[in-house]
């Protein structure tokens, strides 16, 4: 496995020589790439000696096999430790002035931080938003643990041990493939039911869920289809961009219905993740409805959507897996048994359900999600970013894939 591990300047990195080391030992290919303020802590023959391979800081050395775009695409892991706050700040802005930088922007195989910093660092504001960024984009966290740090202090900061970090992130590419080969159809976003050329009738949901899901899938080898209702533009790009995903668009339930029905022909899984109005109005008006001529009322017409899960739930081959989302108002045994009776009532394999309200649920980037199988069971709990929500997921639906 072809693995780059970055290096930044925290005096945790003299730990990152054994972790190094550890990695050349199970027979993996390690590139080092330390930014200048590392080799302050640990010196470039060390990391030539280790590696067995030249390193640099710089975008413009060996500039003829452009270096500085390569490492990133042939990477099958990044591992990033120790990761400063610095460096963190920089990952979350996109910032690439140098090679650590720019290969992280250009690669595609997971990225694991290992942070480290003192205590005070790790819990301000500005990390603790970088962090929620970073994690929201995929990116993988270990640590940092409570110890030891340096000048005589001690407290959460201190970089995870080598061994630690190492069998992290080796796992996280040992679950990266156990997709391959699936064809998974997602859904996403809000249906917009237009009232006339101006409103519609819509709902509070962002998309951020079901695209975290469809991302998480193609990480792990699945190719994905994913089609979008309503969702915002930064929230659908790391899917238009990834190479194992095919976005397409529709707009209202019934377009969702159409597009769903023709693209599950071909798919092995199908995660309904999208929040379909369930009613249209009867009769859509050609011009802008006006209050001119009203008593200040106005009464709309609503008909029912096709249930679009049933629907595919009814005509699909033995061998197809179909998982639904339902967001509920509830809490409690409440939520779980509301759960239970919509999986049976739509004939669904799973049901991811989560508890919704004015705050929390939708335009969030964290989540709270029970996950129901087919006798009932909860198969997983899970809470914490969309795309954590959306590896956990995943990860409880493997065993129960054909």
């Amino acid at each position: 496995m072809f693995v780059v591990v970055a290096v930044t300047g925290g005096i945790a990195a003299y730990k990152t020589v054994h972790l190094v080391r550890r990695l050349i030992g199970d027979g993996h290919e390690v590139h080092v790439v330390p930014t200048e303020a590392a080799l302050r802590f640990v010196g470039l023959p060390t990391w030539e000696a280790i590696s067995r391979h030249p390193v640099t800081t710089s975008v413009h050395d060996d500039v003829a096999t452009v270096r500085h775009v390569s490492l990133g695409q042939r990477a099958d892991l990044v591992i990033v430790a120790p990761a400063t706050a610095n460096t963190l700040a920089k990952m979350a802005a996109g910032i690439a002035d140098d090679l650590l930088g720019t290969t992280l922007l250009a690669t595609r195989a997971p990225v694991v931080v290992a942070p480290a910093m003192h205590t005070e660092m790790w819990s301000h504001p500005a990390t603790v938003a970088n962090m929620a960024t970073l994690r929201e984009r995929g990116v993988y966290v270990v640590g940092p643990a409570e110890g030891p740090l340096t000048g005589g202090d001690s407290g959460a900061g201190r970089m995870s041990e080598p061994d630690d970090i190492a069998d992290y992130a080796l796992g996280l590419v040992a679950a990266s493939a156990d997709l391959a080969g699936r064809r998974v159809l997602v859904t996403a976003g809000g249906t917009r039911e237009p009232i006339d050329p101006v409103r519609y009738l819509g709902n509070r949901s962002s998309g951020r869920q079901g695209v975290a899901l469809a991302l998480a899938a193609a990480d792990r080898g699945a190719e994905v289809r994913l089609i979008a209702a309503h969702v915002e533009a930064d929230v659908l790009a790391p899917a238009r961009t990834h190479p194992r995903i095919v976005v397409s668009h529709a707009g209202t339930a019934l377009d969702l219905q159409r597009a769903t029905t023709d693209a599950a022909a071909t798919a092995d899984v199908i995660v309904m993740a999208a929040a379909v109005a369930d009613y249209r109005v009867a009769e859509v008006s050609e011009g802008k409805l006006s209050r001119h001529g009203t008593d200040g009322t106005r009464t709309l017409d609503l008909v029912a959507n096709p249930d679009i899960i049933a629907g595919l739930a009814a005509g699909r081959p033995a061998d197809q897996r179909i998982v639904a989302f339902a967001a509920e108002t509830a809490s409690g045994d409440d939520l779980l048994e509301r759960a239970r009776m919509k999986r049976e009532r739509k004939g669904v394999d799973a049901l991811a359900v989560n508890e919704v309200g004015w705050d929390r649920g939708f335009e969030s980037a964290a989540n709270e999600v029970i996950l129901i199988g087919t006798d009932g069971a909860v198969l997983t709990r899970v809470a914490g970013t969309k795309r954590e929500v959306a590896d956990a997921l995943w990860s409880a639906l493997l065993p129960t894939l054909p």
